[in-house]
């Protein structure tokens, strides 16, 4: 069967970059300039409301890398561009990534200006996987902060991701589900989801099949027949009446009667919660748990847990698949050296140290208390994050979900208490950057005829 249009954009192909990557890409060719450069991917501040960001997705960047090359197809597509000639296309029809990458382990908290990784490889291949190393590192980063908020908010809670039908696309949907498994959600309800990263699928049942009964009480019944330990969504007419008839279903049921909880989808959810929890215990049903849904985001649960709301799990969909509140983040794939050669840039508000770098992290007591971003060869205090994944075009490091997963509740637990909060906290993380780099800055301000101090005075990193 022939590969649809929406698998072969799907897929992994080296076609997703931008154009004027491929046009830059012949310009070096062109120029023979082969040498090897260093891009460094960071962010240069926070959104708003946020204390951290949570560095993930390079299970896709590992996987890209690896698999890069131009098909047949992309090459019958790229001869249709009348810029390209045919010694360039040829030159990208056998190009493959073999160059080394670096990154911080996912599941790391990363701060502004720290790169979170590295590609040190021939400027072309380098150039070329700038759309798609942005694109995924960008999106599931800010997926996973705004789920570790959720779960945090939560408060030991159970978390699932309910936000497929509302993210934005096929792939925005699977890399939510993953995210929020990795921040300490307990799994999602999308099935390919669950099965592309092993995590659980986590269902209850929706308004329609109740609606599609003549009576409510008569659904119940029906579903639980088929599925005993499940969860009944009872707010499809009257929230309380339908906790009312699961305690009648339980009473007719007697010891068949399994079903594990309730779901409230609408309404006052918090004055909800303690009504049907109060009818619940009063009836001898205590075992039964509450699930709560409908806009939900850390805010809402935040609220919903200091008014001590007896809700023992929350389903959360748009506001999470879309990180409504800070759905995008300053994100950049940087050239910091070419041909050995430092290289910076002193845009306002888009400074950029030159070289290759490392971020130290200084722990004391179990407790983050800054970082120091310095060159790639300093020998500085602290702990090294950025690690080695590939090395000559193939990986050395694998990324596990799992321990992303723990490494992640590691981080938090070390992250300062006022930094694990929803509010921007007034004394930010303290980073900072060694005297050899700012040196270095100073000598390559100094080669291009800058004023340093005007430079530093106007763009203070």
């Amino acid at each position: 069967m022939p590969i649809s249009p929406i698998q072969r954009a799907c897929s992994t192909s080296a076609l997703f970059t931008d154009l004027y990557e491929l046009t830059m890409a012949q310009a070096y060719k062109a120029e023979h300039m082969d040498q090897l450069a260093v891009f460094e991917l960071l962010f240069r501040k926070m959104p708003p409301n946020r204390n951290y960001i949570v560095a993930a997705g390079f299970a896709d960047v590992l996987e890209f890398l690896v698999e890069f090359r131009f098909t047949d197809d992309d090459m019958d597509c790229l001869h249709s561009y009348r810029e390209f000639s045919r010694e360039f296309l040829e030159h990208l029809a056998a190009l493959r990534f073999s160059g080394e990458v670096y990154a911080v382990p996912e599941g790391t908290i990363v701060f502004p200006n720290e790169p979170l990784l590295q590609v040190i490889a021939p400027i072309m291949e380098a150039q070329l996987i700038e759309t798609f190393v942005l694109n995924q590192v960008h999106f599931q980063s800010l997926a996973a902060t705004k789920a570790a908020r959720v779960v945090s908010a939560a408060e030991g809670r159970s978390v699932v991701d309910f936000g497929s039908r509302r993210a934005h696309g096929m792939d925005a949907a699977l890399k939510v589900a993953r995210a929020t498994y990795l921040a300490g959600g307990d799994g999602t309800s999308n099935v390919l989801a669950a099965r592309t990263y092993d995590i659980p699928a986590i269902g209850t049942v929706a308004h329609s099949y109740v609606q599609a009964h003549d009576d409510e009480f008569a659904s119940f019944e029906a579903f639980a027949s088929l599925y005993p330990r499940t969860t009944l969504l009872v707010d499809t007419y009257d929230t309380l009446q339908g906790v009312h008839k699961v305690i009648g279903l339980s009473r007719k049921l007697g010891q068949r009667f399994q079903v594990r909880a309730v779901r409230l989808d609408s309404g006052d959810l918090g004055r909800l919660a303690v009504q049907a929890r109060q009818m619940l215990d009063e009836a001898g049903l205590q075992e039964v748990k509450i699930f709560a849904s409908s806009s939900l985001d850390e805010y809402k649960i935040q609220e919903l847990v200091k008014s001590g709301a007896p809700i023992d799990a929350f389903g959360v969909g748009t506001k999470l698949a879309v990180m409504a509140d800070a759905p995008e983040l300053d994100m950049a794939y940087k050239l910091v050296e070419y041909a050995a050669k430092g290289r910076l840039k002193l845009s306002t508000n888009k400074l950029l140290y030159p070289g290759r770098k490392q971020v130290f992290r200084q722990v004391q007591s179990g407790r983050m208390t800054g970082d120091v971003i310095g060159r790639f060869d300093e020998l500085l205090p602290g702990e090294p994050l950025l690690q080695p994944l590939l090395r000559h075009g193939q990986p050395v490091a694998h990324v596990d979900l799992k321990e992303s997963r723990r490494r992640l509740q590691r981080e938090l637990e070390r992250l300062p208490v006022h930094l694990r909060r929803l509010e921007a906290a007034s004394l930010p993380y303290h980073v900072t950057f060694s005297n050899n780099l700012k040196a270095d800055f100073e000598s390559a301000c100094r080669q291009l005829n800058l004023n340093v101090r005007s430079v530093e005075h106007d763009t203070k990193p």
